[in-house]
């Protein structure tokens, strides 16, 4: 089949071949001037905020939302394929196959002789075969852990890495117990301390300690920031709209009458 005849096919099981020759056609001279002039490092921020998008309808269990979501996401693959598949460096085939191979690698209890009964079998055991294959065997246990995450998620990453050795909390009062503490040593810092870069590492103390807790309880924290920004931006609208209603602007109004908006806001949601 030509390009043309399979970016108008039909076929389920030819679309994402179709997917990757509309992609063609649009980086291709005469196609877009948008898609055309992107790059690796242009498209960073799109890849980022569609796996974002996807979180959000998995959230809202949104089936639709999900499908249409994961095809965005998808998009992005197949777009950071062209672009290298353009520079002779490798294609979306490549990239299907270094998967698969990794997967039948990290996976010797499926595809080889190996047991591992458990989730936490299996998590130590990819964890010992990436070191292997990484030759990082003789390197710090946490060397080179999720460096590319903003700082939050690399907590989470970092902790739940450690706990596989065994370095965690046995139960969850002394993660409790913990934030207590560091609560206590930034309380401590913020009246007696002027040093702003001690107050910075005890403030970052504390939010690491809160990132264990999340764990503790097996939840992401990225994602349970990202709700707590959602429900905070929601509250806010409405506190914006109640302070209209009485003929007030969120510039004119005290913070008691916004106060007031503020608790209307959390009555709506119960």
């Amino acid at each position: 089949m030509t390009d043309e005849e399979i970016i108008n096919c039909t076929k389920p099981e030819l679309q994402l071949e179709r997917l990757v020759a509309i992609m063609h056609r649009l980086r291709a001279p005469g196609g877009c001037p948008w898609d055309a002039e992107q790059t690796h490092e242009s498209l960073i921020t799109n890849v980022i905020e569609e796996a974002y998008e996807v979180v959000e309808a998995i959230q809202r269990q949104d089936s639709a939302g999900i499908r249409e979501e994961l095809g965005d996401l998808l998009l992005q693959v197949v777009f950071h394929a062209e672009i290298a598949q353009e520079k002779n460096q490798f294609s979306l085939e490549d990239v299907a196959q270094e998967i698969s191979e990794k997967l039948i690698r990290r996976h010797p209890h499926v595809f080889g002789e190996n047991q591992a009964d458990t989730p936490d079998a299996v998590l130590l055991q990819w964890d010992k075969i990436k070191r292997q294959e990484k030759n990082a065997e003789d390197k710090p246990y946490l060397h080179g852990t999720a460096k590319g995450l903003p700082a939050l998620l690399r907590a989470w990453k970092l902790q739940k890495k450690a706990a596989k050795v065994g370095f965690d909390w046995e139960n969850i009062d002394d993660v409790i117990n913990k934030i207590k503490e560091e609560l206590g040593e930034v309380e401590e810092t913020l009246q007696f301390d002027k040093n702003d870069r001690r107050r910075e590492e005890e403030l970052g103390d504390l939010l690491f300690s809160v990132v264990n807790l999340c764990r503790k309880q097996n939840i992401d924290p990225e994602v349970a920031l990202a709700g707590a920004n959602k429900k905070f931006e929601s509250r806010f609208h409405v506190m914006d709209q109640h302070l209209q209603s009485q003929g007030n602007t969120l510039i004119d109004a005290s913070l008691d009458e916004m106060e007031a908006g503020w608790q209307q806001a959390k009555k709506l949601e119960k």
